[in-house]
């Protein structure tokens, strides 16, 4: 297939891609709010056991997110995505039957959300390290703002979607939206037809070498060091807020479960705009400046979350959830651009692989702390400690080499020019 630079409309690979991913992002979404209304609405589960329904969804990464990177980079990704969605498929479909036979427990929706993680992993890493598969270099940033912006697109619509499901039918007969999603990624794959080129046969040294490889290129580097670190912070605290999100809506704040659907789908509207701008504003302002920018302006408004009331109050959880989502998405879209062009493409993802180790991995911690912190003095105050924290992630932006820079550079070489010419 011949790739034409700038028509990503004519490129009928990614418009696969595209399409199918859209819809797995929507049924996501629904399930970021359904899995968390089944165990508190549903299941009766305390603040801890929340935190730790969400820790272990996160869990894999810190068991296999390694490994993992070896694995995409030595077989063709979509395969492996593609079996992926099988596992993630068949799985959250049996949520639904467990619940209609009376069966259903706390420890049954552990399992499936560990498994649910497990294939996940694997699926995103293969899925960052893919579109260069099918998309020009050139195009990149513009494939992964329509990739990301529909994703928020998605997490708009989903959690609404998910919590009027939840109003119709008991909770986890929900979840067979998400599982419905996933199949229909498999088909959209499925009719994907650019060739991949087969793995390196250099790359078969042993797991452990090639593992550190990745980790080597990441944490050498000034710049992808520090994209790995900050957001790691932000995880931390950010995570265990997300983890407790929506006990805080229904316990503190009081509402129904169709509305905590409709209100996280509302916070979620700033990804939409977020996707929308990110490449306008690093346009103008550059794509360094734009990422630590973006945090430094819209991670304090966080603060305003925990004074969230029922009525006019109701804007204090909105608004500022837009705005810090705004700034999370100009800050991926870059750096996702930035990954793919500037690391090798045959360690690319083992860098992923290492920095979502990292990343993925301080979630659990945060998602446990966020429950423990939530059930000793309360989910509105473990909120406003835990989104004060988040503040630290953009610091350590501030003090990065990101400073020093208007755009990011385009390989490690031109990176040590920028580096010496500053």
């Amino acid at each position: 297939m011949r790739l034409v630079r700038g028509k990503l409309w004519g490129n009928r690979d990614f418009l696969f891609l595209w399409i199918g991913q859209g819809v797995s992002d929507v049924g996501t979404a629904v399930s970021l709010v359904v899995v968390p209304l089944i165990a508190v609405v549903y299941l009766h589960a305390n603040g801890f056991e929340v935190g730790a329904l969400s820790a272990i969804q996160w869990l894999p990464w810190l068991i296999i997110g390694l490994p993992a990177g070896v694995w995409v980079d030595r077989s063709r990704r979509r395969l492996l995505m593609l079996g992926c969605d099988v596992v993630r498929c068949v799985l959250l479909a049996s949520v639904p039957i467990i619940a209609a036979i009376g069966t259903l427990t706390l420890a049954q929706l552990y399992l499936v959300a560990f498994g649910v993680g497990f294939a996940t992993v694997v699926f995103q890493i293969a899925y960052q390290a893919y579109p260069p598969t099918i998309v020009d270099t050139a195009d990149l940033p513009e494939a992964n703002a329509k990739l990301l912006g529909t994703g928020s697109v998605a997490q708009l619509a989903g959690p609404g979607l998910g919590g009027l499901l939840v109003q119709i039918a008991r909770a986890p007969f929900a979840l067979i939206a998400d599982s419905a999603s996933y199949a229909v990624s498999f088909v959209t794959l499925w009719l994907i037809r650019t060739p991949e080129p087969k793995p390196q046969a250099a790359e078969r040294e042993p797991i452990r070498v090639a593992i550190a490889e990745g980790g080597r290129f990441v944490f050498r580097d000034p710049l992808l060091r520090t994209m790995t670190i900050a957001p790691a912070i932000s995880n931390i605290f950010f995570g265990g807020y997300s983890a407790i999100e929506v006990l805080f809506l229904v316990r503190a704040v009081h509402l129904a479960p169709g509305s905590v659907g409709l209100l996280v789908g509302l916070g979620s509207l700033g990804s939409v705009v977020g996707a929308l701008v990110a490449r306008p504003v690093s346009r103008r302002y550059g794509t360094a400046r734009a990422m630590w920018m973006s945090s430094v302006l819209t991670t304090p408004f966080g603060l305003l979350i925990p004074l969230t009331e029922r009525g006019a109050r109701l804007a204090l959880y909105v608004l500022p959830g837009w705005l810090i989502l705004i700034g999370i998405l100009i800050y991926n879209v870059n750096v996702t651009a930035f990954r793919q062009a500037y690391c090798p493409p045959a360690i690319l993802g083992r860098v992923v692989a290492s920095m979502r180790f990292v990343l993925f991995g301080a979630v659990p911690l945060g998602a446990l702390a966020g429950g423990a912190l939530a059930t000793a003095i309360g989910p509105r105050s473990a909120i406003l400690v835990l989104l004060a924290g988040n503040l630290l992630s953009s610091v350590v932006l501030v003090l990065s080499p990101l400073r020093h820079m208007r755009d990011l550079p385009s390989s490690p070489t031109a990176a040590v020019e920028t580096a010496a010419a500053g």
